[in-house]
């Protein structure tokens, strides 16, 4: 018999601790030579009594074993410490309630207990490695306890906290270890103190301990092996599945992320909103990497994007980078130095030393430079300064460096005179916001504001104050029902669709969307002295809504103001022809109303009353029917030429030009319906379209279906009438979409005609997108991939298949890791809130599929690669979810699942659904690899009792 079997014995026939320990003495007096030194005594009575907590966890008599022994002699404090802490790394002892029982029971024996002053836990005169040992396994269970679930009752975190604190105050001299044990123990301290919140005793000794562990590693030595100390992190924390294994030195995870922030950034989630820094939070900490590696990492990626970008896209770019990305750090900094209680010098620090790595970069900041300068896009433009001085002037100014260092690295910041609007402002003795308020007061006519905006579009620094104002302006317009001011701020963003880009990157574009619609419902026409005029600032806002939603791309159709809940649905309709027979009582009484005022040449023309009658929404339900409706009865003879043509003009002017985007398109799409009868269709088309007053959203949103039209290679609508100015018309749409995007288009729509039959499936069209995400990965460029156009041409399920195969493919080749991070990126981005989740998906549906797959192939090579690639994927987005969760949580301040689902509630249901496919080779040997994986530490549903 053993102490084992003696204290197994023991509990299970209910025998109380005091007669317990007395058996343990009566049996040690009789095998003396059994274990021979008391420290090893202690240790197998204490392990006797913690091994038994596999079994029962947090049973009571179990707790009244081990306080007994420590209060009677049996179990010295500083063994039952060490043993306890020993045991903890066990995975079948990972309970909340069991490690915070025995956490206490080590803190309370410290305080009430006459066995010491206060160094109890440690016994005297102990070795430094003793020590360190101890204090290494504190930290390991300190960062057990931030991934076990939260108990009411038992506060792990709080414990195992302080149980760290009393030891750290315990430690010896420690200057005569190795550079290489005081390294391994600074990645320690590294990783708790960057990635947990701790109280402000814990850090300030937690910073102690680290100073000394850097003296002892040495500046030098430290730097030349700061990149292994991260691997091995990494690799110690069970992340180096995420990252790769050359994720200090690569850009694939954060330019994924920033090519999505700005393919999204007019969403609910957009680049205006806090939604950038989230993303930023759960990044660094789920890379483990340090301030200054992240800094590193993030700038690279930035500039890399930049220096891969088309022209058309280029300035947008630089609007990001240096207009809004430095905005965006100062949150990001506040919220991980009040999550981790860095300093704002730390972080100075690691910026520094992030911008002077990467100025080396000669050759990106060129191709940079001449990127932006073939995007400059008109000569009028003021000489501009090298991106990298942009950058560098614009983190000095929201205080991310020094003075003293942007100067060092950059004197000719110094004497810069380039020409800005911060120039301009003060040459009017203004300041920038002053100056901006004068330049968009109603005073200002729209069109005179052209050059000014298109400077303001080419100096990043003043885009940031212009937002803000812009936002103001329109938030105290809908609150006052200021239709003057409303109708003015929002023909400037229609008018000038660089200004909306510079707003998508600094403000929540549906929150313009939601007071916008929620003005149309409350502004009342008929309440006003003059409904003319009302009604052409109306369409103003009209414009811009259609503008916005369709520029876009936005999905959502509903949208909230306060407590109202607005729909935008009827902008996305306007198409439409209707029938008669089809409309509503009240649209049918509309439609005669204005069908008769507009082409009955009786008819007095518009007047007031219907005008107040008649809301927006109404009118442009109706207006693509109205034109069907006159040119079925000019081509039937009802009614004549001119008739149609006065009714027309009434359409070129102000009043209602506003609801020709969806006439138009309804033109269009008859002219290909009818093909060779469409000479008047196409008459009334050129009339709008070449009228001085045609908005300029008519021509931008509608003008690719236009250039189509003219271009007509393929016959569809029969041959084009002389009638038609061709030249004429492609010059406005070119005006309108700017000369490179009608080039670009007229380009793809000929390559598309050359094409003939030889037209890509969408099956084929999705697959070479991520194809092309795979291998701009692997080639070490900052991948971007469209996930939301990708759903829109397969259904999730499909493209989420697709995706593997790709996958294992590129598994096959040996180009495994760079494809893996971005299908983890693709499955753990969160998405706007009409988006099918995911990661969900995947792990619930399209997983049993592939487990599926993967048996009908076993005992081949393939089905041992899918099995290692399903393990590495699952642990690697499980891991990333629970990081998003937490950066959900801390930045947001939300507790709603940010994809889809939980990341626990995830991995409880796939650890049920793989066991029970108990005849499934392929699940058994997933949960098992899973169930032995670093996944455990996060999600210990994997380690339980096997299939």
């Amino acid at each position: 018999m053993s102490v084992s079997d003696l204290t197994r014995n023991c509990f299970q026939s209910g025998i109380s601790a005091a007669k317990w320990a007395s058996l343990c003495r009566l049996f040690l007096s009789k095998n003396i030579n059994v274990i021979e030194s008391q420290v090893e005594t202690e240790s197998a009575i204490s392990n006797s009594v913690l091994v038994l907590y596999r079994l029962y966890p947090g049973d009571p008599a179990l707790h009244d074993y081990l306080k007994y022994a420590i209060q009677n002699g049996l179990i010295s404090l500083p063994v039952f410490v060490s043993t306890f802490l020993q045991a903890a790394r066990s995975r079948e002892l990972h309970n909340t309630a069991t490690l915070d029982m025995l956490c206490r029971m080590a803190l309370d024996e410290q305080y009430t207990t006459s066995r010491g002053n206060g160094s109890s836990l440690v016994a005297y005169g102990e070795s430094a490695l003793t020590v360190l040992g101890l204090v290494q396994d504190a930290m390991a269970l300190l960062r057990l306890a931030h991934s076990l679930p939260l108990s009411h009752f038992h506060q792990l975190i709080t414990s195992s906290s302080e149980l760290l604190l009393v030891l750290l105050s315990c430690m010896p001299d420690i200057s005569q270890i190795s550079t290489t044990q005081a390294m391994v123990h600074f990645a320690d301290v590294s990783d708790i103190m960057h990635n947990f919140q701790l109280s402000a005793e814990l850090r300030h000794l937690m910073e102690s301990f680290a100073l000394t562990l850097s003296i002892i590693i040495g500046d030098d030595t430290k730097m030349a092996r700061e990149a292994q100390m991260m691997q091995s992190m990494q690799l110690a924390f069970g992340k180096g599945d995420v990252v790769g294994s050359s994720s200090n030195t690569d850009v694939i995870t954060l330019g994924l992320v920033l090519n999505h922030i700005m393919l999204s950034r007019a969403n609910a989630l957009g680049a205006g909103t806090i939604y950038p820094v989230f993303l930023f939070v759960a990044t660094f900490r789920w890379s483990s990497w340090t301030p200054t590696v992240f800094y590193t990492q993030l700038l690279l990626a930035v500039v890399h994007c930049l220096s891969q970008s088309l022209p058309s896209s280029a300035m947008l770019w630089k609007a990001f980078a240096v207009g809004r990305l430095p905005h965006i750090l100062v949150a990001f900094e506040k919220s991980v130095t009040a999550e981790n209680a860095t300093t704002e010098t730390e972080w100075r620090h690691a910026m520094q030393a992030a911008v002077s790595s990467l100025l080396g970069r000669n050759d990106l900041f060129a191709l940079c430079d001449n990127v932006l300068s073939a995007a400059e896009g008109y000569s009028e433009s003021p000489a501009t300064q090298p991106i990298s001085r942009c950058l560098l002037m614009e983190l000095w100014s929201n205080g991310l460096i020094d003075q003293r260092f942007a100067l060092n690295v950059d004197n000719g910041i110094s004497n810069d005179n380039t020409y800005n609007l911060k120039a301009e402002a003060q040459g009017s003795g203004l300041t920038l916001a002053a100056y901006i308020e004068s330049k968009l007061t109603p005073d200002n006519v729209v069109e005179d504001l052209g050059a000014w905006l298109d400077r303001m579009w080419h100096d990043p620094a003043s885009h940031s104050t212009f937002s803000d104002i812009v936002f103001q302006r329109f938030s105290s317009a809908t609150s006052q029902l200021d239709i003057e001011s409303l109708s003015h701020i929002t023909k400037l963003l229609y008018s000038h669709h660089h200004s909306l880009d510079v707003l998508t990157l600094h403000v929540k574009i549906p929150d313009l969307i939601s007071q916008a619609l929620l003005f149309l419902e409350l502004y009342d026409c008929e309440t006003v002295g003059d409904p003319q005029s009302a009604v052409s600032h109306l369409g103003n806002v009209v414009l811009f809504l259609q503008l916005a939603v369709a520029r876009y791309n936005l999905q959502d159709d509903n949208f909230v103001a306060g407590e109202r809940k607005l729909s935008a649905k009827f902008l996305k309709t306007t198409s439409e022809i209707l029938t008669l027979d089809t409309l509503t009582q009240d649209d049918a009484i509309a439609f005669k109303t204005w069908f008769k005022a507009l082409f009955d040449s009786n008819s007095d023309g518009i007047e007031d009353t219907m005008l107040r009658s008649t809301p927006p929404q109404k009118l442009l339900r109706i207006a693509a029917t109205l034109f069907a409706h006159a040119i079925r009865m000019k081509i039937e003879s009802k009614i004549d030429q001119e008739t149609l043509n006065n009714g027309i003009m009434y359409f070129t002017d102000p009043l209602l030009n506003w609801t020709l985007i969806g006439a138009v398109k309804a033109l269009i799409h008859q002219v290909y319906q009818k093909r060779f009868d469409t000479s008047t269709h196409l008459d009334v088309l050129q009339t709008l379209l070449l009228s001085p007053s045609c908005p300029q959203p008519v021509l931008s949103l509608c003008g690719p279906q236009i250039l189509v039209l003219l271009q007509n290679r393929d016959g569809k609508v029969g041959t084009l009438p002389e009638s038609v100015n061709k030249e004429a018309l492609q010059e406005v749409v070119t005006n309108a979409i700017g000369l490179r995007e009608a080039g670009v288009f007229s380009c793809r729509v000929q390559h598309s005609l050359n094409a003939g039959t030889s037209v890509v499936g969408y099956e084929e069209a999705v697959r070479r997108i991520i194809q092309y995400a795979f291998q701009m990965a692997r080639t070490a460029k900052a991948p971007s991939i469209d996930i939301e156009l990708c759903l829109r041409i397969l259904p999730p399920t499909k493209f989420l298949q697709l995706l593997w195969t790709e996958l294992v493919a590129s598994a096959n080749v040996g180009e495994i890791h760079s494809s893996r991070r971005v299908a983890i990126f693709i499955l753990t981005v969160p998405r706007d809130t009409t988006a099918p989740p995911l990661l969900p998906l995947f792990i619930h549906k399209v997983l049993p599929a592939l487990i599926r797959n993967i048996d009908s192939i076993k005992g081949t090579t393939e089905h041992n690669l899918c099995i290692e690639l399903l393990v590495t994927l699952v642990s690697s987005v499980l891991t990333a979810a629970s990081h998003l969760e937490l950066a959900w949580r801390s930045v947001a301040g939300k507790q709603s699942p940010v994809l889809g689902s939980h990341s626990s509630t995830m991995a409880r249901r796939l650890a049920m659904d793989l066991r029970a496919r108990r005849y499934s080779v392929a699940s058994r040997t997933l949960i098992e690899k899973l169930g032995s994986s670093s996944l455990v530490a996060n999600f210990p549903v994997f380690m339980e009792v096997g299939m």
